[in-house]
């Protein structure tokens, strides 16, 4: 199955088709992938009693502030506290006789404040955003937070692989080398032929080449070049590894001849 496929059924959106979901249900890797990324989704999602959340760094709410153009991003520098609910209320209209100061007045007989001990000033709802910008920036970090792990969890997780045949690659005549092959099946059904041998020079004018063949040498299939000592080789999707089952590493020469050179230095059938 698809990976983002997977992931929006995860997510509860909906999302394949008929096929796919039937695939899904007679599929036991695809079940058991479906069922880890629900999990990461529920985990993601749920915000019970145990949650701890960890307050941002004085930085973020700055960069928070910076990227949304609001004033104040040095104050925002630590975690917003809500205004009270009074705070958040549009202000009274003001009689006509009211003086225009921004302050109250005091009842008849009530005991004059000092500017020290002040008496709070109606705040304007339009004074109040900016504070609940940065809330919503928060949540909206939190968001991005969550929703970024786990896409990069989706998109990073290893690819299953599959060994489906093994190889142990031995000298032939003229040679003092060993190695190994295996074949492995992504979860796509593509092949990749992985190859070690434990001699990494090869000679000034040469160079080693990894070939499938025949038992009877009756045929063979040139997979590429082996620099160093080991390598992974795509095998094409049409090829019969019943027929090709021998993994050969040869050295060539640089004479322009793409056929075997007749030198193999190590060599060994595959094994399911």
């Amino acid at each position: 199955m698809d990976d983002d496929v997977l992931a929006l059924l995860a997510l509860g959106e909906p999302a394949g088709t008929t096929s796919d979901l039937a695939h899904i249900e007679e599929c036991e890797r695809c079940t058991d992938e479906l069922a880890s990324l629900t999990d990461v989704v529920g985990l993601a999602r749920s915000g019970g009693a145990d949650t701890i959340l960890v307050p941002p760094a004085p930085h973020v709410w700055d960069r928070v502030a910076a990227e949304l153009g609001l004033a104040g991003g040095a104050a925002a520098s630590s975690t917003p506290t809500p205004p009270a609910p009074d705070a958040w209320r549009s202000p009274a209209p003001a009689s006509p006789s009211a003086p225009e100061t921004g302050t109250s007045t005091p009842p008849p007989g009530a005991p004059a404040s000092s500017p020290s001990e002040g008496v709070a000033p109606v705040v304007s709802l339009d004074s109040r955003r900016p504070r609940a910008g940065r809330w919503i920036a928060a949540a909206a970090a939190v968001g991005l937070v969550v929703g970024g792990g786990a896409t990069w969890w989706v998109a990073n997780r290893p690819d299953p692989v599959t060994v489906v045949a093994t190889a142990v690659l031995e000298p032939l005549p003229g040679w003092d080398a060993s190695g190994s092959a295996v074949v492995e099946t992504r979860s796509d059904g593509s092949r990749v032929l992985v190859v070690d041998v434990d001699q990494s020079e090869s000679s000034e004018d040469g160079f080693r080449e990894v070939w499938l063949l025949k038992p009877d040498v009756s045929g063979l299939v040139s997979l590429g070049t082996l620099a160093g000592t080991s390598g992974r080789f795509d095998l094409p999707a049409g090829l019969d590894l019943d027929q090709f089952s021998v993994v050969d590493v040869s050295e060539e020469q640089f004479d322009g001849d793409p056929a075997h050179s007749g030198d193999s230095i190590v060599r060994g059938p595959l094994e399911a």
